[in-house]
């Protein structure tokens, strides 16, 4: 283990470290930390934050393998997160299947390899707020409901993102004090990326129609919503508690709550038991089995055994979830 770097005072490093500190006071970090480097701007900043601030610090570092030379920066980060004084620094080499898209794919790989190599430890991820307003123009582009505007929490056990209040700005400035140069990866430059697309193309142009302050609004219309969506789980879970027998849902304790909490009390049984990847349109197809009973048959949703798939029916003034074989014909 390499000694701690003295780190430099200056405001954006500075700004950078009151961030870890206050997502420490907030959640804790007993046994230390894992921090996901990549050798970027963001997660370089991070790392050295969270070594003075957070305890022992354990980097891990993902090399997606998709790019010539890949490894080789990799290795290049793991020396810089023990020159920063990280308790250890290992490399985790992926393979990234590209199904559902690259992005998706190598998020994928990413995180199941971040998760198996925690040990126990929350993983701090270097998400800025530029980031969450970012995410937060994708949900609002694509229809994704008030979950998915509500953003990335800074803590979703066990990844942690203690930045989510801190511009990409800060930490590059952060590293400039740091007298580091982060890795820049070309992916994060390519139009082929519609994340790459909207932050030097979209939100820019926003920025300068509305006048500034778009990404800011942005973070905080996510905060709101969070807090929002906070309260009408906490809603769910009371009803559910109360709807739920022997197995399914009791109709009959679901028909006079409010449409926006009975799906919410529908998505958290629905995952519960088994289901996966539930859209909007299937959730509001369950919610009509109370809400607008004409006798339909069940709906299917995503989960189930190999050959079959869960439906989701109403027998008897009840809801239950089963299994139908998916056949050759089918």
């Amino acid at each position: 283990m390499s000694r701690p770097r003295l780190l430099p005072e200056g405001p954006a490093l500075l700004e950078v470290r009151h961030a870890v500190r206050r997502w420490v006071a907030a959640h804790g970090a007993d046994t230390g930390v894992a921090v996901a480097l990549s050798g970027g701007a963001d997660s370089l900043a991070l790392t050295a934050a969270a070594v003075a601030e957070a305890g022992p610090v354990h980097a891990l570092v993902v090399d997606h393998r998709l790019q010539e030379g890949s490894g080789a920066v990799a290795e290049q980060a793991a020396a810089r997160a023990l020159d920063l004084g990280c308790a250890s620094a290992r490399v985790l080499a992926v393979s990234v299947d590209r199904d559902g898209g690259l992005e998706a794919a190598a998020r994928r790989a990413r995180y199941a390899a971040l998760g198996d190599t925690r040990a126990g430890r929350p993983v701090l991820l270097g998400h800025t707020l530029d980031d969450q307003a970012e995410t937060v123009l994708l949900g609002l582009a694509r229809g994704s409901g008030p979950r998915s505007l509500a953003g990335m929490r800074d803590f979703d056990a066990p990844w942690g993102r203690p930045l989510l209040t801190v511009r990409r700005g800060v930490t590059a400035r952060a590293c400039e004090e740091l007298e580091l140069d982060p890795y820049r990866d070309p992916h994060n430059l390519s139009p082929e990326f519609t994340r790459v697309r909207l932050r030097s193309e979209a939100l820019p142009l926003l920025e300068q129609i509305l006048g500034g302050g778009v990404a800011q609004a942005l973070a905080r219309t996510a905060d709101q919503l969070r807090e929002d969506g906070e309260v009408l789980d906490a809603i769910a879970v009371r009803v559910l508690a109360d709807a739920e027998s022997e197995g399914g849902l009791d109709v009959a304790g679901l028909v006079d709550i409010h449409p926006a909490v009975r799906r919410r009390a529908l998505r958290l049984w629905l995952l519960g038991n088994g289901a996966r990847d539930l859209t909007d349109r299937q959730l509001r197809a369950a919610d009509d089995l109370i809400g607008r009973w004409r006798g339909q048959g069940g709906v299917a949703v995503g989960g189930g055994s190999p050959g079959a798939r869960l439906v989701l029916s109403r027998r008897h003034g009840r809801l239950a979830l089963g299994q139908t074989a998916i056949g050759p014909d089918r």
